[in-house]
C-alpha cells in the first residue's frame, strides 16, 4: 500500500466516525437553525489551524449567512513562520489567559446565539475560554475535537479542563493521537493530518442540516453560488444579498455592546 494509499483509508475510516455521530449533527443543527431564524448568529471561532474550519463554514461557495466568524490574525497567521508575526508567538498568545474574554467583549451576546468552538486538542486556554465565556453568557457550545489526541493530551489550562468540559455537544474529527495518519518506512514521526479533513466533514455535515431546516421553516438561504451553475447575474445578485444579510446581523451584535 502506498502512502498515498495509506491517507485514503484512513479518511475513509473519519468518514465512517463522523457517520456515527448523526444524532449530535442534528441536535447541533437544530439548535444554530433556530438561532438564525431568530435572526441572531452562530458564533464560530478556531484559533491555529482551526480557522480553516471556521472559513469553511462561511464565507465560500456552498455557505449561507447566519454565521459569525471570529478569526484572530493574532492566533493564526501561520504565513511568516517565523520572524514579526511567527508561529512561536501565535502559539504562546493561543494559552494566554483573559484573550477570549477581550474577543467577546466586542459583541452584545444574546441566548438566543449559540457558537462553534473548534480545537483539535482541545487543550489550549483560548478555545477553552472562548466556550466557557459563551457558556456564561448562556449561549450553547457545540465543539469540534480530535477525541483520540485530546485524551492523550495534557491542558495547557491551570485546573486540567478541556474544550469539552464547556461544551454542549462534543463532535469528533476522528482523528488518531499526534493527528497525522500516515507512517512513512525509514521514518520515525508519522505525517499527513486528518483532523482538517475530519472537521471539514462535520462543518458540512452541519450546514446541510441547517440549510434543511431554514428551508423547510420558510427562511430559505441566500446560499453564495458559482456563476457557472446559476449564471452570473444570479450569482451577483445573491453574493450581495447575501452579504447585506451578514452586516445586518452583524450590526445587532455591536449595537448594544458593553459589559456583560
Amino acid at each position: 500500500m502506498t502512502p498515498s494509499d495509506q491517507y485514503l483509508l484512513a479518511c475513509a475510516g473519519l468518514v465512517d466516525t463522523v457517520r456515527r455521530q448523526h444524532q449530535a449533527i442534528v441536535t447541533a443543527a437544530d439548535w444554530f437553525a433556530r438561532s438564525i431564524v431568530a435572526g441572531r448568529m452562530v458564533h464560530v471561532f478556531g484559533s491555529g489551524h482551526s480557522r480553516i474550519m471556521v472559513e469553511e463554514m462561511w464565507p465560500r461557495y456552498g455557505s449561507f449567512p447566519g454565521f459569525n466568524p471570529i478569526v484572530e490574525l493574532s492566533l493564526t497567521f501561520h504565513n511568516p513562520v517565523v520572524g514579526a508575526n511567527g508561529q512561536r508567538q501565535a502559539m504562546f498568545l493561543e494559552n494566554v489567559s483573559g484573550l477570549a474574554e477581550r474577543i467577546l467583549r466586542n459583541f452584545a451576546l444574546s441566548p438566543q446565539d449559540s457558537a462553534l468552538v473548534i480545537s483539535s486538542s482541545g487543550c489550549n486556554v483560548v478555545p477553552i475560554e472562548m466556550a466557557e465565556e459563551f457558556q456564561r453568557r448562556g449561549v450553547r457550545v457545540v465543539s469540534i475535537i480530535s477525541r483520540a489526541h485530546s485524551d492523550a493530551s495534557t491542558s495547557r489550562r491551570q485546573d486540567g479542563r478541556k474544550l469539552q468540559d464547556f461544551s454542549d455537544v462534543v463532535l469528533d474529527t476522528g482523528a488518531p493521537v499526534g493527528d497525522a495518519m500516515v507512517r512513512v518506512e525509514g521514518l520515525d514521526t508519522p505525517v499527513a493530518p486528518g483532523s482538517t479533513v475530519g472537521g471539514c466533514l462535520l462543518v458540512n455535515c452541519l450546514k446541510a442540516e441547517i440549510a434543511h431546516r431554514l428551508t423547510q421553516a420558510g427562511h430559505a438561504p441566500r446560499v453564495l453560488t458559482a456563476s457557472a451553475l446559476i449564471g452570473a447575474e444570479r450569482a451577483t445578485t445573491l453574493f450581495e444579498s447575501a452579504y447585506d444579510e451578514h452586516a445586518h446581523r452583524l450590526s445587532r451584535l455591536f449595537a448594544t455592546a458593553g459589559p456583560s
